[in-house]
C-alpha cells in the first residue's frame, strides 16, 4: 500500500480541503492549469491548421513538384516534350500519386470598363481537379478532352467581382506573343474561391491547347510536368524519386536538361514565413508552462503552510521528509489533473466549434484564409498533455523542500 498516496487522496477528498484560506489558492492553481492547457491546445491547433491550409493551397495551385526545362530564355518558359514513359516511371514510385502536363501564359482580361492581369494555366484531360472541386462556388469545371479544344475556363470569384462577370459570360483574353497581340475568346463555366488572394486574382484555368497554339508549340509539348504526392510528409521521398528518374535526362526536342523543383523551392519566402510560426508556438508553450508552473507552485506552498500541524505530527510519528513531500506532490498532482481535465474540455470544445462552424473569421487578404483554421492530431494532443503533466511534476519537487525546514516541536506548540 502506498501510504503517501492514500493520505493525499484522503486530504483531497475532504470537503473543506484544509483551512478556509487555502480554498482560493486551490481554485487559482486549478484555473491556472486549465487556462494554460487551453491556450496551448489552441495555439498548436491554430498554427498547425494555418500552416496546413496555406501549404495545401500553394500545392493546389502549383503541385508538390514541378519538372521543367532547366534554363529559361529572357523569362519565357521553354517548352518540354511530354514524355508518357517518364510519367509512368514516376507514377510507379509509392511516394508519387499522379503526374500531369500544364502550361502557363500571362495575359489580360479586358471588359468595356475594366481590365485585369491574369495567368492562363492550361491543363489537359489528365489534370487532377480535386483541389478546385473543393473550392468551386458556382457552375462546373471545364470539360477538357483530348480530341477537341475546350473554350470553357474556370475563373476566381475575385476576378468576376472585379470585372462584373458571371457564369456563361464571354471574355476576351489578350496575350503578347513575340511582340504581337493575340486575342482568345473564352467562356466562363465555373467560379472558384480559395481565399488565397495572391493566386485568386490571377489564375484562370483553361485547356492546355490554347497555350500551345499561342506559343506555336506542338501538341506533344508543355510548360512543365506537375507531380503530386499522397502526403506532404512524403515530399522529400518524392523529390528523390523524381531526381532519380530525370537526374541525367535530356529533353528529346530541345536537347536541354530537365530540372525538378519542390513547392518549397518555388515558394521559399512563404515557407520560411510558415517555419517562423513554429517559433511562436514554442514561445507560447514556454510562457504558458511558466504561468501554470507559478500558479501551481503557489498553490502547493499555501497547501503546505496550511498543513504545518499535520506535517509536525507526521514527523513526530517518524515519517521521513521525502515521504511527507510525496504526500503534497500527490495532492498537488490531483489539482493538476482537475485543471487538465477542465483545460482539455474547454480547449477541445473550442477547437471543435471552430472547425465545424468557423465562428472566428479572418481577413483573407492578409492571412490567406477566411476563418481561423484548426488541426489537432491525437499525437499532438497527447504530447501537450504529457508535457504539462511531466513539467508540473518536476516543478513540484523543489518547493516541497520547505517541509524539511519545518520543526515538529514548533508546529505542535503553536497550533
Amino acid at each position: 500500500m502506498n501510504l503517501e498516496y492514500y493520505i493525499a487522496k484522503r486530504i483531497a477528498s475532504e470537503k473543506n480541503e484544509g483551512k478556509e484560506e487555502t480554498k482560493p489558492a486551490v481554485r487559482i492553481a486549478i484555473g491556472g492549469i486549465a487556462i494554460g492547457l487551453t491556450v496551448m491546445l489552441l495555439a498548436v491547433a491554430i498554427v498547425i491548421g494555418f500552416k496546413s491550409e496555406v501549404r495545401n493551397k500553394l500545392i493546389g495551385f502549383g503541385s508538390h513538384i514541378q519538372i521543367s526545362i532547366a534554363v529559361d530564355k529572357d523569362g519565357v518558359t521553354e517548352p518540354m516534350t511530354i514524355d508518357s514513359v517518364m510519367q509512368k516511371r514516376l507514377e510507379q514510385d509509392d511516394a508519387i500519386l499522379h503526374t500531369q502536363a500544364i502550361a502557363t501564359q500571362p495575359g489580360i482580361i479586358k471588359t468595356e470598363d475594366n481590365f485585369q492581369g491574369i495567368v492562363l494555366k492550361g491543363v489537359g484531360p489528365d489534370f487532377s481537379w480535386d483541389f478546385f472541386k473543393q473550392y468551386l462556388k458556382e457552375g462546373h469545371l471545364p470539360n477538357i478532352c483530348a480530341d477537341s479544344t475546350c473554350k470553357e475556363v474556370l475563373v476566381s470569384k475575385k476576378i468576376t467581382d472585379l470585372l462584373n462577370l458571371k457564369i456563361g459570360d464571354k471574355i476576351r483574353t489578350y496575350f503578347i506573343i513575340d511582340g504581337k497581340v493575340r486575342v482568345r475568346p473564352l467562356y466562363i463555366c465555373g467560379i472558384y474561391s480559395t481565399g488565397f488572394s495572391d493566386y485568386d486574382k490571377m489564375v484562370v484555368i483553361s485547356d492546355i491547347k490554347h497555350v500551345q497554339r499561342l506559343n506555336g508549340w506542338e501538341q506533344s509539348q508543355c510548360g512543365a510536368i506537375e507531380v503530386l504526392t499522397d502526403d506532404y510528409d512524403n515530399l522529400d521521398n518524392a523529390s528523390d524519386a523524381v531526381f532519380s528518374v530525370i537526374g541525367n535526362k535530356i529533353d528529346t526536342k530541345s536537347q536541354m536538361a530537365l530540372r525538378s523543383r519542390s513547392i518549397k523551392e518555388m515558394n521559399p519566402q512563404i515557407f520560411s514565413w510558415l517555419d517562423m510560426l513554429d517559433m511562436n508556438v514554442v514561445i507560447i508553450l514556454a510562457l504558458m508552462m511558466l504561468v501554470s508552473g507559478f500558479t501551481i507552485i503557489s498553490g502547493l506552498l499555501i497547501l503546505i503552510l496550511g498543513r504545518t500541524n499535520m506535517i509536525g505530527i507526521l514527523k513526530t510519528l517518524g515519517a521521513e521528509n521525502w515521504s511527507i513531500r510525496k504526500i503534497f506532490i500527490y495532492q498537488t498532482l490531483f489539482l493538476v489533473g482537475k485543471g487538465m481535465l477542465i483545460g482539455n474540455v474547454v480547449g477541445l470544445a473550442i477547437c471543435f466549434m471552430q472547425s465545424q462552424f468557423g465562428l472566428i473569421g479572418l481577413d483573407a487578404e492578409n492571412y490567406y484564409v477566411d476563418t481561423v483554421p484548426i488541426s489537432l492530431s491525437f499525437a499532438n494532443w497527447l504530447f501537450i498533455n504529457l508535457g504539462v503533466l511531466a513539467s508540473s511534476a518536476l516543478m513540484l519537487v523543489g518547493p516541497t523542500y520547505i517541509i524539511t525546514k519545518i520543526s515538529p516541536a514548533e508546529t505542535i506548540r503553536f497550533e
